[in-house]
């Protein structure tokens, strides 16, 4: 079985409580989000340390090095998003296919300590240019290519619904984090 591009709209999780993960988005407090960014990092070079990172679990799931490099390109997507956010007024964001992008960059053939450094690096600036948020530039907005409007507050909890709910994938398939 092929792997289905995940086409949902999850702005859903930054109302009410993820029902898989159990993200609960409105009880994150906005000053966390760059300490709960680290935090996340930190599970995933556990998941790219081990043996089995290019082993598909589930034959419609991505490897847990693919899971890795996605992760690892959602910090620095949601990077350049907060600096527009930060740096212009209500800025549109670039359309980003994920399914694409996992494709073209060929995830499965990467690195995996390469990938773990990288992401890392990426979770870094991302969590400390959260911490510099400060006053009203939590409520600076952008929007998606898609038209769901964010503000940086928001914008670090659907971050997090995404990072977090990503552990929750590799949970399932019986990987300690």
């Amino acid at each position: 079985m092929a792997i289905a591009p995940d086409t949902k709209n999850w702005t859903w999780v930054l109302e009410r409580r993820c029902p898989e993960c159990g993200f609960d988005a409105p009880q994150v407090r906005h000053e966390d989000v760059g300490r709960l960014i680290r935090e996340n990092a930190a599970a995933w070079q556990i998941v790219l340390a081990r043996a089995d990172v290019r082993q598909r679990f589930r034959d419609d799931m991505w490897t847990p090095l693919e899971y890795g490099c996605h992760v690892r390109d959602v910090y620095r997507i949601m990077g350049v998003r907060l600096e527009l956010m930060l740096t212009e007024d209500e800025p549109t964001f670039a359309n980003w296919d994920q399914d694409a992008t996992a494709a073209e960059d060929a995830y499965g053939t990467q690195d995996p300590e390469r990938v773990a450094s990288e992401l890392d690096a990426a979770a870094r600036r991302l969590g400390e240019r959260f911490d510099g948020v400060v006053g009203a530039q939590w409520s600076r907005r952008g929007m998606r290519s898609d038209g769901s409007a964010f503000t940086v507050e928001s914008l670090g909890r659907y971050a997090l619904h995404d990072l977090l709910h990503h552990i929750y994938d590799m949970e399932r398939f019986g990987i300690e984090v």
